[in-house]
């Protein structure tokens, strides 16, 4: 059977992947990705082969790795977090028919989950993830989201903060937000987790305006109900009431 499975590492420590991708590695013959992922689970995979492309280079990556999956090979694409949030589970199945294909998805861990259990307990309410990278999503499009999840008071999560040429677009959603939100409001940031430097902050709206964010960074702002609870993040459920 020619089939390709797509597969999220989560952060890319080897902990932090699912039996599940691990597995699906394990099977493969080729791994294709994103070139810093792929230098990622390298280590943890040393017998396999590798083919990656830099970023920008999303479709002829899903083409190359259709195409040896069409051939017969068994292949794996990796995606950090999980393959169908940002990740490139979407564009994979929409190219799949062209090539003869079947797909297999293998879950992974997002950012929102791991970022979430290194703050404490922030999204145990509802909550809305939204990416501030406009590279394919217009920016206004991308207020009008914050906009919305903001007047709702959903906990929200943040992916690609800022990068060198959005330097300032944390410190502008952090301003739309505290157009409904008071700047008190329980904030905190995670970086670089499950790799080198990891480390995760509690801090205000008020601050988090100012924070030196990066394309490592997944950001988490608070609710109404969302407490510092001895240096963590906590969003009450509502059982402490019961």
């Amino acid at each position: 059977m020619k089939k390709l499975s797509v597969v999220g590492i989560g952060a890319g420590n080897y902990e932090g992947m699912t039996i599940g991708a691990v597995n699906a590695l394990n099977e493969a013959e080729l791994i294709v990705g994103y070139t810093v992922y792929c230098d990622l689970i390298r280590p943890h995979f040393p017998e396999k082969r590798f083919l990656s492309t830099p970023m920008m280079r999303e479709i002829e990556r899903c083409r190359i790795a259709l195409k040896h999956a069409a051939d017969g090979e068994l292949t794996a694409m990796i995606c950090s977090g999980d393959a169908g949030i940002y990740g490139m589970a979407s564009p994979i199945l929409s190219l799949a028919e062209e090539y003869g294909v079947t797909v297999e998805i293998v879950a992974g861990v997002t950012a929102a989950s791991s970022g979430a259990a290194l703050l404490g307990s922030p999204l145990t309410s509802d909550f809305a993830v939204i990416s501030l990278s406009d590279l394919l999503t217009p920016h206004e499009t991308i207020e009008k989201r914050l906009t919305h999840a903001a007047m709702a008071d959903l906990c929200i999560v943040l992916y690609n903060p800022s990068s060198r040429k959005r330097a300032d677009y944390l410190m502008r959603a952090a301003e739309l937000v505290m157009k409904y939100r008071s700047p008190d409001t329980v904030c905190g940031v995670a970086k670089n987790i499950g790799r080198e430097g990891e480390t995760a902050e509690v801090m205000t709206l008020r601050d988090l305006k100012y924070y030196p964010a990066d394309m490592f960074t997944t950001v988490f702002i608070g609710n109404s109900a969302t407490k510092n609870v001895g240096g963590k993040m906590v969003t009450l459920r509502g059982y402490e009431h019961g």
